[in-house]
């Protein structure tokens, strides 16, 4: 399950932002922010598209907790790196919107235990009981940085690239969640059974 952090975890001490900086992909061009949190040693990335984030038009959000295998190495294990550049290339589109790129590795366990979930997967072991059997929560992400993240840019309201009800539901605490755009990557016969799973066992909605 997600948990929400306190927010004054966060607020303890200010996070550094540094950008923007242009960012041209196959896509379209984006600003970049780098966002450093002291508290926790992580830096995050935000791309942002379009110049009226602060209106009061919900902004399109994507939060994409990274993963190295899918996003880097274009591994089929998951859809991660699927998801992350249909989020680019629809808000290239749309022509207004915000990624926050969150560094939370393994849905929050880390490369290390992921890589040994893995494993554990390769016995049998779905993608939950993997993490559970490592002594670690199904799911350990936290989504309170998105709140100092999101108002840095002056966003007020979201609309939410996202099959994952219970990710609405944790970033509701931190900025107004006025909708869900559906959302998915492509299912292949290596993640076939991480996508049954994420549905049947982890609450995500079907494509």
């Amino acid at each position: 399950m997600m948990t929400a952090m306190s927010i004054s975890a966060v607020a303890d001490e200010a996070l550094a932002f540094a950008g923007p900086a242009r960012l041209p992909t196959r896509w379209g061009e984006f600003r970049m922010y780098a966002v450093s949190e002291p508290h926790t040693g992580k830096e995050h990335a935000m791309l942002v598209v379009g110049d009226d984030l602060d209106s009061d038009e919900p902004v399109l959000l994507r939060v994409h907790s990274e993963c190295l295998t899918g996003d880097a190495f274009h591994s089929r294990r998951c859809d991660c790196g699927d998801q992350l550049e249909r989020a680019m290339a629809v808000l290239a589109e749309a022509g207004r919107g915000v990624i926050l790129y969150l560094r939370q590795e393994g849905r929050g366990i880390g490369l290390l235990e992921k890589v040994k979930a893995y494993i554990l997967q390769e016995s049998g072991l779905d993608t939950l009981d993997a993490n559970l059997a490592l002594g670690h929560q199904g799911d350990a992400r936290e989504y309170a940085v998105c709140q100092p993240m999101l108002a840095y840019l002056g966003v007020k309201s979201v609309r939410v690239l996202t099959n994952n009800p219970g990710k609405l539901d944790a970033l509701a605490p931190w900025v107004s969640v006025v909708g869900r755009v559906p959302f998915w990557g492509e299912e292949v016969t290596d993640n076939a059974a991480y996508l049954a799973t994420k549905q049947a066992r982890m609450g995500h909605l079907p494509g």
